[in-house]
């Protein structure tokens, strides 16, 4: 297995989350739930076991009328998100790669 291939972010529910979270700086707890197809407490369960990892930040504010809980990755969920695309990436190309014809035992 390649070394950079990350298993607990290629759960499918948290590397769906981080590669949301990828191109963002900020984002609102609501549009990752309806951009997933979760449930909130599905979301929220991902997102403890992210920040428990260090993958991801969650800051919880008050608003009018409620609260706003927000989500980014950090410095170091980034850096693992690059880093498991390109194990990914790289076991995707060994795959496609041309095989030796099968030779058949003598």
């Amino acid at each position: 297995m390649d070394d950079d291939f990350d298993e607990f972010l290629h759960v499918p529910a948290r590397l769906t989350v981080v590669a949301l979270l990828a191109p963002a700086s900020w984002t609102e707890f609501g549009f990752i739930r309806d951009t997933v197809g979760t449930s909130d407490s599905a979301l929220s369960k991902q997102l403890s076991a992210l920040a428990d990892q260090g993958y991801v930040e969650v800051r919880k504010l008050a608003a009018a009328g409620g609260r706003r809980t927000l989500v980014r990755l950090t410095p170091h969920g980034r850096a693992a998100f690059t880093a498991h695309a390109a194990a990914l990436e790289r076991i995707a190309a060994a795959a496609r790669a041309p095989q030796p014809a099968d030779v058949e035992p003598a």
